[in-house]
């Protein structure tokens, strides 16, 4: 039997130079989240299949990425699956762990799995990156979220714009119009700038009459003062929320077709994305569902992000590993002690003994931005000769000014 050599659909090999981005675009994601003050959580990857299906009606339907979820049985012949997101998890923690001090600020990076159809830049496993604030039903834990995660993006330099909306809101806007099936309404017009106002209209139709959908259409033109002197649900939340974000200086804009996460998100939804383009992360309030387990409500926001988007536009050049390359030219005790003092220093670094063209050549493929040879010249001069693999420059240095240079 032929055994197929290639990777399952969906998933992914990183090798360099990507896998080293993807690392420096993490230690960036993570220098923040704890800057933050957010705490890493660890969860497994299998869970209970049952822990992560939502508390639906018979007639509403699961969402996408949770109808998706890989689905396991063990030898013990239970029903088991693979992690789709994090947030259903917290539910599993705070019953399990009663003695947890809320408000608990956390965050996670790490594999989630999901069985829909991929494309060039879709996976069926994706990093997922995670910050959430349990137990403070105030705007600043939606503020915290949105300015750590415009924090992150800014150092990536990485162009966007935030876009802010109230669940509330949008249903009593809908209401408002006196049309029904709030919740499937919601969907279509979530879809508008992915296929444009004439097909949301011609959609609609299943749910409301020509007028109803053109007066749906006029009130979503309007800003959101018109909603706050019209006292709509929610509206208060969403100023709320700008008023926060001002004295953050992060600039906030009001879109009132946003309408994410419908099956869980209970007030304020927030979406990043990248000027002009599509989505980079998107979060919101779900107050009720951490609790669900505790029979309580408990108060939680949060918002998430892939690694994957976020390292396919990040601008930064990656850390380069290994730094230096040490060549010993017949001098393997100074360059071995050369090379355990670089690491004390903290110098990514490797030995080589090879001969110098093997050596370089070597170098050169891994991207080694610079190499140190150790022969009998230097030794003389107590220098050694250290060369830019970019420019080709090579000087003669001390070991101190070597340390110096690079730690």
């Amino acid at each position: 039997m032929q055994i197929e050599v290639d990777n399952v659909k969906g998933f992914k090999d990183f090798l360099p130079p990507e896998s080293l981005k993807r690392e420096s675009v993490q230690k960036i994601i993570e220098k923040y989240f704890k800057l933050y003050g957010f705490i890493p959580i660890e969860t497994p990857v299998v869970e209970f299949d049952e822990l992560m299906k939502p508390d639906l009606l018979e007639s509403e339907q699961e969402d996408e990425a949770i109808s998706s979820r890989f689905k396991l049985k063990d030898r013990a012949g239970r029903n088991l699956g693979l992690r789709y997101e994090f947030t259903f998890q917290l539910a599993r923690i705070l019953k399990q762990n009663l003695d947890i001090k809320l408000p608990l600020r956390r965050y996670q990076i790490g594999p989630v799995f999901r069985d829909e159809p991929i494309s060039s830049d879709r996976y069926r496993q994706f990093v997922q990156c995670d910050i959430d604030i349990i137990g403070d039903s105030s705007v600043k834990a939606d503020t915290e979220c949105l300015s750590c995660v415009s924090d992150i993006l800014k150092e990536l330099k990485i162009d966007c714009k935030i876009q802010i909306n109230n669940k509330k809101l949008l249903a009593s806007i809908i209401e408002s119009c006196e049309i029904s099936e709030t919740k499937k309404v919601m969907k279509e017009l979530d879809k508008l700038e992915r296929i444009g106002e004439d097909a949301i209209k011609t959609n609609l139709r299943v749910y409301a009459d020509s007028n109803k959908i053109l007066t749906l259409f006029k009130l979503m033109e309007k800003p959101l003062s018109f909603f706050e002197e019209n006292a709509f649900e929610g509206v208060f939340e969403l100023i709320d929320l700008e008023k926060e974000c001002k004295k953050y200086n992060l600039k906030v804009e009001f879109n009132p077709f946003l309408a994410r996460g419908l099956e869980y998100y209970t007030g304020n939804i927030f979406e990043v994305k990248e000027s002009g383009k599509s989505s980079i992360a998107g979060g919101g309030r779900y107050d009720k569902t951490v609790g669900k387990y505790l029979k309580r409500e408990i108060p939680a926001v949060g918002i998430s992000f892939g690694l994957e988007r976020v390292c396919a536009i990040a601008k930064i050049t990656p850390e380069s590993i290994p730094k230096i390359m040490v060549i010993s030219i017949e001098q393997e005790a100074e360059s071995l002690k050369l090379i355990k003092n670089l690491r004390k220093f903290g110098i990514s670094c490797i030995f080589s003994d090879n001969n110098v063209g093997k050596s370089l050549e070597y170098a050169d493929a891994y991207s080694i931005p610079y190499v140190i040879f150790v022969g009998e010249e230097e030794i003389e001069k107590k220098k050694v000769k250290l060369k830019n693999m970019s420019s080709g420059k090579e000087e003669f240095l001390s070991e101190k000014q070597v340390l110096n240079r690079f730690s």
